[in-house]
């Protein structure tokens, strides 16, 4: 329903500004969107797979750690990375302060400093706090690849960086474009990072057209050249590799044993792993607590623990209602044994390559229409106005959670139910249970890790989702998100980093139940 209300909407405007926006602003938003996607999709590869290739293969100092803290970004949304950079290297900020009384100059004129509020600066904060999506993908990948691979290459006379790049590289190629596909998509998403760095996407231009302009078809318009856009990513991702086929050629696998690194080469490998969790996880992390015990006052804020509320009562919510669709599609399209269901089943999943702004689009347009049409007609029948009671109250922002990431819960459930032997549920049905208890007494206890798993991985992303909640909160409600935002975009980051400090706890819960099934 969003998807096709945004292409409709886009084709029957009520004040067609297409010529307009192609004219001015559109060539400039996807000029710029296509290259941070490119940009931040290369830094994340670049930075995943080099890192993910050493932790994997070489032994150095910290190797064991780091091969789970370079996970850590995660759990910072990328817009608070982007208001503690700011706050660290701004002009008023303490580095450059530093500089100013070491080196004895008095303004900016005595020196040059880069500008913060960048283009380069969103690919950086992007990149680091994308790349463990690239990372995870390809950590995995190199750590499958057999032994022999690596020994007949050694044997031919290849040295480190030739088996990297034409054997280790080229295997887990897929991995690490489907890892690739992800942080550029997440890019496209992006609103508060790109927003405070001024950098003019086609997400900021959504906002600029509906908002400002008050014009739902421009933004429709808009969004659907986003909708466009993933489309067009996802197919070639998929196209690059259509004729490549990998496979297990040995019947013996035998994983790959690390080597340890010594001297300088094991400090450079330790020093290249450290710096991508040092720039996505301490420094916004650090930058964060320092303003949180700085400005203990701010978490008496009794609008703080309202934010946090309707965070957990949101959240929680579509992640319940998200997962128990999941689990019921998955065990109804397994019990159909027809063609069709299956083939439908991936479309669920379409949800999450769409942005949040494009479905905040496609989801409060319709919604706010069929609100006013019941409205009236109970009013009308009764006398009583009920007001909008969808997109008046939470229900159209819990529904585009459970759309946004519906394709997690999905997948988990699904990747579950595969593990569990036919015989089980055959051997119950045989022995007189129904199909329901089938589900409760075999499915629940055998999937019931992996449903808690996707009930967490949703809540959190649920709880990081910026643009779809500016679009369709009611208005006087405030998430931990749209709390953050708020304040750092009034350049008040003491007040933004408690509840920024709640953001990055959650995050952290998910990557610890991450780091713990990749054990």
């Amino acid at each position: 329903m969003p998807i096709v209300a945004v292409v409709w909407i886009a084709f029957n405007p009520t004040d067609n500004i297409w010529p307009h926006l192609i004219s001015t602003t559109l060539p400039r938003y996807m000029r710029t969107t296509l290259l941070l996607m490119v940009c931040v999709g290369t830094l994340a590869g670049v930075m995943g797979t080099v890192t993910a290739w050493l932790v994997s293969r070489y032994r150095f100092p910290l190797s064991g750690w780091l091969e789970w803290l370079l996970l850590l970004p995660l759990a910072i949304p990328a817009y608070v990375g982007a208001y503690a950079l700011v706050d660290l290297l701004e002009y008023a900020g303490p580095v450059q302060t530093w500089l100013r009384g070491v080196m004895g100059w008095k303004t900016s004129r005595d020196y040059w400093f880069p500008e913060i509020r960048s283009f380069g600066a969103a690919v950086i904060v992007l990149g680091a706090a994308l790349y463990p999506y690239v990372y995870l993908l390809a950590r995995q990948a190199f750590r499958e690849q057999s032994a022999a691979t690596e020994e007949v290459a050694r044997s031919l006379g290849s040295n480190a960086w030739g088996r990297f790049f034409r054997v280790g590289l080229p295997l887990a190629r897929p991995a690490i474009a489907a890892g690739m596909a992800i942080a550029m998509m997440e890019t496209v998403n992006d609103f508060g990072t790109v927003d405070y760095f001024a950098v003019q996407t086609l997400t900021t231009g959504i906002f600029t057209v509906w908002l400002e302009s008050n014009n739902a078809g421009g933004a429709a318009q808009l969004a659907s050249v986003v909708l466009v856009l993933v489309i067009f990513l996802v197919t070639m991702e998929k196209v690059s590799r259509r004729k490549t086929r990998f496979f297990a050629m040995s019947g013996r696998h035998r994983a790959v044993t690390r080597v340890p690194l010594n001297g300088a080469g094991a400090w450079g490998a330790m020093v290249i792993c450290a710096l991508p969790f040092l720039i996505g996880f301490v420094m916004p992390a650090g930058v964060i607590l320092h303003h949180a015990l700085r400005n203990a006052e701010v978490w008496q804020d009794p609008a703080l623990y309202t934010a946090l509320w309707n965070t957990l009562y949101v959240g929680g919510i579509a992640a319940v209602l998200t997962v128990l669709a999941a689990v019921f599609m998955v065990y109804g399209v397994r019990l159909s044994g027809r063609s069709l269901p299956r083939l439908l089943l991936p479309i669920t999943t379409i949800g999450y390559a769409a942005p949040g702004a494009v479905l905040g689009v496609g989801i409060l347009i319709p919604l706010a229409t069929f609100d006013n049409w019941m409205a009236d007609m109970i009013e009308a029948a009764t006398g009583v106005d009920i007001g909008l009671v969808l997109t008046g109250s939470a229900v159209a922002l819990i529904f585009a959670y459970g759309v946004r990431f519906f394709a997690i819960a999905q997948g988990a459930a699904d990747a579950a139910m595969g593990r569990v032997s036919p015989s089980l549920p055959m051997a119950a049905r045989s022995l007189g249970r129904t199909k329901g208890q089938v589900l409760r007494q075999i499915y629940a206890p055998l999937i019931r890790g992996s449903v808690g798993s996707a009930l967490l991985l949703v809540f959190v992303d649920a709880v990081k989702e910026l643009p779809a909640t500016l679009l369709l909160r009611p208005f006087n409600f405030d998430t931990l998100a749209t709390r953050v935002h708020e304040q750092a975009s009034l350049e008040n980051l003491g007040d933004a980093s408690p509840a920024a400090i709640l953001v990055v706890l959650v995050g952290l819960a998910a990557v610890a139940m991450l780091a713990r099934a990749n054990r």
